[in-house]
Formats: C-alpha cells, sequence, structure tokens
C-alpha cells in the first residue's frame, strides 16, 4: 500500500468521525482533500467511501441525516440534501 492510499483511508475515516460529531465543514474538507490526492496519485478511492460522499457537494453522506436511501428495481438511489443523487445497483 502506497502512502497516498493510506493517507486517503485516514481522510476516509477522519471525515466518517467528523459527520458523525456533525463537523460537516470538517467532513466536507477531508472528503475533498481525500479526492484531490487520488486524482493527483491517479488512484480511485475506495468503494464505501465514494459511495457514501456527494459527487455534487462533496459532503459525507449519514442515512437518516443528510441523505435519503431508497430501493427502487434493482438500484439504490441515495439522494443528497442537495438534490443530486447517485444509483448503484444491487442484487436479490
Amino acid at each position: 500500500m502506497t502512502i497516498a492510499e493510506e493517507r486517503i483511508e485516514r481522510l476516509a475515516s477522519l471525515a466518517r468521525d467528523a459527520a458523525a460529531d456533525c463537523h460537516d465543514e470538517r467532513a466536507r474538507e477531508y472528503v475533498r482533500l481525500a479526492r484531490r490526492l487520488a486524482e493527483r496519485n491517479r488512484l480511485s478511492l475506495p468503494t464505501r467511501f465514494e459511495r457514501f460522499t456527494c459527487d455534487a457537494c462533496d459532503r459525507y453522506l449519514r442515512p437518516g441525516k443528510n441523505a435519503r436511501v431508497r430501493l427502487q428495481d434493482g438500484h439504490v438511489v441515495i439522494t443528497c440534501d442537495c438534490g443530486a443523487q447517485a444509483r448503484y445497483p444491487y442484487d436479490s
């Protein structure tokens, strides 16, 4: 594991903890840093981190707090408070 991958993992856990403690702006900054680091080093973000962040506003999503999660026709639809939606397939 490279240094960049370790730092992305650390930023993901910091964003998760900050969002849990209702420090939304701090969590948003961690998400932005992780994305920038991944782009600069041509790495992909971990799937769990990617799916729990909003592409439009860089928010760390917490279902029931700032995101709505619904199941529709074989997809999970996650809607952020900003109105952006993400759809992910699932197998039943």
